[in-house]
């Protein structure tokens, strides 16, 4: 999966994702991030790419233009890369591209998909684990990171598709969001972790959080690991995990609760636990 972060801190983006889990997927070939500096496209002397918004108000906007062409110079970049990776492809799979139709009519042209643009900001959609499954699916992701008082909105109208926020609070810039997203999605992309089914049973999985886990020793504090977890009864473990994820979703956030997809006995089960 490919990243192009539009940001005027490409260094932040670099320092921040060049290591750990998505340090070690650039490393091995599953994921691209390319943090694109939006002031190299600043058409004066010192880069600025700010300006005083119409109608005044506090602080300085970013421009439209400079936004404008660092999305054009991704977008061409993946244009002239998709032919290329076509061109690299076994016989086999290149003639199986050949025999289906390259138009829907003779009069009608297939449209080129979309690229997928996100710009982080407060006013989006709040982020979440079932979007990160959705835009995992994605091959390549453009996140658009505002900075002062926000972007010029007719470049937004142009270029965005999506608009995202993190939560409900302000940043300095969108940055941190930017990398948070990747975070996410990155997890969702088939390689990146070792173990491929820790993403399936994290937090959030049907709506649920996760259960509680244990490590050596087998006490600690004076407190021991629950005795199921020491019998080695598969059946039995698999149950009380489920179990403690319900009861821990109630305690901590039950607003996920009406979400989750609940057996009737899973949901009995809870009411007992609810009135002991």
């Amino acid at each position: 999966m490919n990243f192009h972060i539009l940001t005027l801190f490409p260094e932040m983006i670099e320092q921040g994702l060049n290591t750990s889990i998505t340090g070690r997927a650039i490393s091995n070939g599953l994921l691209s991030i390319e943090a694109v500096n939006i002031r190299d496209y600043a058409f004066n002397k010192h880069q600025s790419v700010d300006d005083y918004p119409y109608g005044g108000g506090a602080g300085m906007l970013m421009q439209a233009e400079p936004v404008y062409l660092a999305y054009e110079a991704v977008r061409k970049k993946i244009a002239e890369r998709k032919p290329a990776e076509a061109e690299t492809e076994e016989p086999a799979e290149a003639e199986q591209l050949e025999e289906k139709p390259v138009t829907g009519s003779e009069e009608e042209p297939v449209k080129e998909k979309k690229l997928r643009v996100v710009y982080l900001s407060p006013q989006g959609d709040v982020f979440s684990q079932g979007m990160a499954e959705e835009l995992a699916k994605e091959e390549d992701l453009v996140l658009l990171c505002g900075h002062y008082e926000g972007i010029d909105e007719r470049v937004l109208e142009e270029i965005v598709t999506d608009y995202v926020s993190i939560g409900d609070y302000v940043l300095t810039g969108g940055e941190l969001p930017a990398m948070v997203m990747v975070d996410a999605i990155s997890r969702l992309v088939p390689g990146v972790l070792h173990n491929n089914v820790s993403a399936e049973f994290e937090s959030f999985q049907d709506n649920l959080l996760e259960y509680p886990q244990y490590s050596r020793p087998e006490e600690w504090h004076g407190k021991k690991v629950p005795p199921v977890l020491m019998s080695g009864h598969h059946a039995n473990i698999e149950k009380w995990r489920r179990e403690q994820s319900i009861l821990r979703t109630y305690e901590r956030r039950p607003d996920l609760l009406e979400k989750s997809n609940l057996t009737e006995k899973e949901k009995k089960w809870l009411k007992d636990q609810i009135n002991d």
